[in-house]
Parts: C-alpha cells; structure tokens; sequence
C-alpha cells in the first residue's frame, strides 16, 4: 500500500480494510480529513474576516475539548458529551444564528467551532466511538494504534 509521509493512503490506492464497525479507511478516510483541512482553513478565514484576534485564537481553540470531560463517566458517556461539541452542526448553526443576528460574537463562536472540528478531522481525530477513546469514526488513534498495526509495521529497537 502507498501512502503519504503522514500514512494516509494516497486517494485511490487500495486498502486493506481494518473491518471494525463505525470505522473509515481508505480513499474515503483520506477525503474526509482533506474535508477537515478545508474547513479548517474555512474556520480561520471566518476568523480573521470577522475581526477576531489572533493572539486569542490558540485558547478559543482548544474550548470545545472540555467537552471530553464526560470521559470521567466512562467511555460510552464520554463518546456523546465529545461527539455533541465534535461534529458539524453546532458551528453550522451557531454560523446561522451570527448571520441572521449580524453578531460578529456569534461568528467568532461559529468560526472556532468549524476550525476546531475541521483541525481534529485533518489530523484524523473523528467522532467518539463508545468502545474506546481511541475508537473514531476515522479509525484508532493514539498509542493503541501503533500496538494495532502488524508488526512487519512497527518500528524495531
């Protein structure tokens, strides 16, 4: 299989699939975290458009990560708390809500929300499964991975 550098095969190679419900690979996992990547950059651009200060945008960030918090309930608790903050809507909506209002706040909101879904799709961080914290819908993150992979694929020490 041929990848990229950061092990996402590259669209259109084939895969073997990791058969684990709820989980993407492939050319589809790739096209979804290229989706991140741009609404990212769509999150930053609002941003910057609506005035925001950028010396703020590092800590606005990383706000809808509390919602991780519901992990301390065990994972199936932790996986609807995360996914709640963790998905398109909130920052479509909260978008919707600052365009109809004409509140610049509002779109602040809206844009950190969409940058911070598309920030986490495009480092291949997805929605919670309620196995595990390492479980998303992108596939296994974390330590537990590199223990997933064959060990063909594993660096030797």
């Amino acid at each position: 299989m041929t990848s990229d550098a950061t092990g996402v095969p590259l669209l259109g190679q084939a895969v073997t699939r990791t058969g684990t419900p709820g989980m993407t690979d492939g050319a589809v996992r790739a096209w979804l975290r290229l989706e991140g990547l741009a609404a990212f950059g769509a999150g930053l651009a609002l941003f910057g458009v609506t005035g925001g200060n950028w010396l703020f945008l590092v800590p606005l960030i990383l706000v809808p990560d509390i919602s991780a918090i519901g992990y301390l309930a065990g994972p199936r608790v932790g996986g609807i708390t995360y996914n709640v903050a963790h998905n398109w809507v909130p920052g479509i909506v909260t978008l919707g809500v600052g365009v109809w209002l004409d509140s610049p706040a509002v779109l602040l909101a809206a844009a950190v929300l969409i940058a911070h879904v598309g920030m986490d799709r495009a480092l291949g961080y997805g929605m919670k499964l309620p196995t595990a914290f390492q479980d998303t819908h992108l596939g296994r993150i974390g330590r537990a991975k590199a223990q997933d992979r064959p060990s063909r694929l594993r660096a030797s020490t």
